[in-house]
């Protein structure tokens, strides 16, 4: 059954052709289309961690493998470890033979309760960390590996470049009675050539070693057919992966895993450019420079109440209709001509023949009782159920005729709407007025049988 707060059987339809609630499109104040994640652009603004907060630019993080150096996580579960404090008796200074308290550190998992003295490692002296990270065994090759594949690629894109210079030169048909333009042209591409083409002084990497296959492997031990298997002590292969220059077969061999960066996103509409939502560099901001979420700038229909459907039998529904803008704005309801498509439409739907006028939003309005604004806009009983504020209810006809499945619902919704981004441009004191479409679809429940 529908209810009130279910806001996603109520979908609007992208200009990529999905079907999504408002809370999830953004509206383009320049070319006035809906937009969904999946149609418009990311950016990256800037890397930063998540636990402390530590904001990076992409170069300083691409150094760092995409994680921070000051925060880990769980090796077993993947939660965030926390840092306690322990106390140690260790030899005096200035007396061997007594024993002084001193201040420890060490990492725990408050939720599977790993530590970081389950992984052999020894405490720490100071609260910020100095956990030394394992050095990769097959770093040296890896490191080879990258630079004779980097030098190979600078080499084929100089080819590719010297190849265009030498095309262009070729087509040009510099010729003149003397010959002093080919001339000219030839030492003019001669600098643009060799700043391409690698430099015979430049240090070329050697090639990387063959590796020899494996042509035999050694014996199992005999006792991994008698000895009983613990598996508390044996890491799972979702362990493995989160290491996998380690890939640790015992969980005393585990270590903290650094945590991964997350990024703040700027979306871009991919056909005027324009920044449709933009947040605040801060990463303890929770505020956005822009923000066009459609949700903030055009109307929102919601299902007042669910109701019980029957075949080829009218009931009646009452919606509810909300204006997020500061002006008034006027909606036309529009039924869909020729349309039988049963994935989309399954009942017929009697809309308001009249415009619905939605007063402006304004937070001081909910105090009011409501009967000042009756009056105002001298709405008709028929089709209007209740008003108040920015909000209003009207009464539709709905008739299922499909004998079981869910009661589908589609219509346009036509309504006003004032562009700032115009008026900013062009200067003017008054916003423009465009009149938007929007293609609905209201799942409304199920029919009773």
């Amino acid at each position: 059954m529908a209810t009130f707060m279910d806001v996603n059987l109520v979908r609007y339809l992208c200009t990529c052709g999905k079907r999504l609630p408002p809370c999830r499109l953004y509206l383009c104040r320049h070319c006035l289309k809906l937009r969904c994640a999946d149609c418009v652009q990311h950016e990256v603004d800037s890397p930063y961690c998540p636990n402390c907060l530590e904001n990076m630019p992409a170069s300083e993080a691409k150094l760092k493998k995409n994680r921070c150096s000051n925060c880990f996580d769980c090796p077993i579960c993947g939660h965030t470890l926390m840092t306690r404090a322990t106390s140690q008796m260790v030899p005096s200074s200035e007396d061997p033979s007594k024993s002084t308290p001193k201040k420890m550190y060490y990492m725990a998992c408050s939720f599977c309760r790993w530590t970081t003295r389950d992984g052999g490692l020894a405490d720490q002296s100071t609260s910020n960390g100095g956990w030394k990270d394992e050095e990769n065994p097959e770093a040296k090759r890896i490191n080879t590996l990258l630079e004779s594949y980097r030098s190979i690629a600078q080499r084929e894109k100089a080819e590719k470049e010297r190849k265009k210079y030498v095309k262009r030169r070729s087509h040009a048909g510099f010729q003149d009675r003397y010959g002093l333009t080919s001339v000219a042209m030839k030492w003019k591409i001669q600098p643009a050539m060799s700043n391409l083409s690698v430099k015979e002084t430049e240090k070329v990497p050697p090639a990387p070693e063959l590796v020899s296959p494996v042509e035999d492997f050694d014996p199992l031990p005999s006792e991994i057919f008698s000895d009983i298997v613990q598996l508390d002590k044996v890491t799972y292969l979702s362990h493995r992966l989160n290491a996998p220059e380690f890939q640790p077969p015992a969980t005393k061999d585990l270590r903290p895993v650094h945590k991964h960066l997350l990024v703040r996103r700027s979306l871009r509409c991919r056909e005027c450019d324009h920044n449709l939502s933009k947040p605040d560099f801060n990463p303890l901001s929770i505020k956005f420079k822009i923000q066009l979420i459609a949700l903030n700038h055009i109307p929102e229909i919601r299902i007042m109440a669910p109701a019980t459907f029957s075949v080829n039998k009218e009931t009646v529904v009452t919606f509810t209709l909300s204006n997020p803008s500061v002006y008034s704005t006027v909606v036309k309801l529009l039924p869909i001509e020729g349309d039988t498509d049963l994935d989309y439409m399954t009942a017929k739907v009697d809309l308001p023949k009249s415009d619905l006028v939605l007063a402006l939003h304004d937070d001081t309005a909910v105090y009011d009782d409501g009967t000042k604004a009756q009056q105002e806009f001298k709405d008709d009983p028929r089709v209007v159920v209740f008003r108040r504020a920015n909000k209003l209810g009207f009464a539709a006809k709905v008739t299922p005729f499909c004998k079981e499945g869910e009661v589908k619902v589609s219509f346009m919704m036509k309504h006003e709407f004032r562009n700032t981004a115009a008026a900013i441009q062009s200067e003017d004191k008054e916003p423009k007025l465009e009149w938007l479409e929007h293609r609905i679809f209201i799942n409304l429940g199920r029919i009773q049988l």
